[in-house]
């Protein structure tokens, strides 16, 4: 009886927390008028590997099997800065949830190994360090990697429980704040979808027990993914600046 009432009563938590978010992301912009290009697809398939002009550092995949094309895609910079970060953070959650590793070890190595991922989103960005209102995104996600980063290692090496045990609540509440912050910044209902799915998780960490990690790699890891394989809407935001000239 008991368990059954405390059910229903994370139920209508996690009900009230969704429909509060929902409010205040999707009433708060002015979808209604030019603020958003609804004639943009939020998300789309990228056409094929040729479907792009030559730009820095761009990344082709071809394979095609006599006339019949497998595979045909293109990552730029900011693909793979995102897809780096897709798959460290899906490293980090996974060894986390799964490997009997001790905290300050895991602290040790992942720290490393994000300092390394900021390092090469810095250097994979730098053509847009100087352009508005790119710059102020990068510095924003450099800065949200690097406090999420100091909080864990506090908590791990300072015994910090309240952040210690809410470390998935940390970096999901981190990369929806980014999330939002890139959204407004570049008019991208993509970048505010994803936000919003960030805080659904956020909603049901309560609902996953044990598997918290699991759900935060998946969610962080997946989503950051997805941004690099497909091609998202920015209201002609990117398109004002294009990428291969020199800011």
């Amino acid at each position: 009886m008991f368990l059954k009432r405390d059910y229903f009563e994370k139920k209508r938590k996690a009900f009230l927390i969704i429909n509060t978010l929902y409010k205040t992301m999707f009433r708060a912009f002015p979808f209604q008028t030019d603020f958003f290009n609804h004639e943009i697809p939020l998300l789309k398939r990228k056409q094929s590997a040729f479907a792009i002009e030559d730009l820095p550092g761009l990344w082709r995949l071809h394979w095609q099997l006599g006339q019949i094309t497998i595979f045909s895609t293109f990552y730029t910079r900011i693909d793979q800065a995102c897809l780096l970060w897709g798959i460290i953070s899906i490293i980090i959650f996974l060894t986390a949830q799964f490997a009997p590793i001790d905290w300050a070890t895991q602290a040790f190595f992942w720290s490393g190994l994000t300092l390394l991922g900021t390092g090469a989103m810095i250097k994979l960005s730098e053509k847009w360090a100087t352009i508005e209102p790119l710059n102020h995104i990068i510095s924003a996600w450099i800065f949200l990697m690097l406090a999420g980063l100091v909080l864990t290692d506090l908590s791990i090496f300072w015994g910090w429980a309240p952040i210690l045990t809410q470390l998935p609540l940390l970096w999901l509440a981190l990369n929806a704040f980014g999330y939002l912050y890139t959204g407004v910044k570049m008019r991208s209902r993509a970048f505010l979808l994803i936000c919003f799915v960030h805080l659904l998780a956020i909603a049901t960490l309560s609902y996953v027990g044990v598997w918290q990690f699991l759900e935060t790699g998946i969610v962080i890891g997946l989503s950051a993914v997805l941004l690099a394989e497909l091609q998202w809407d920015s209201s002609g935001v990117c398109a004002n600046h294009p990428l291969g000239e020199k800011p």
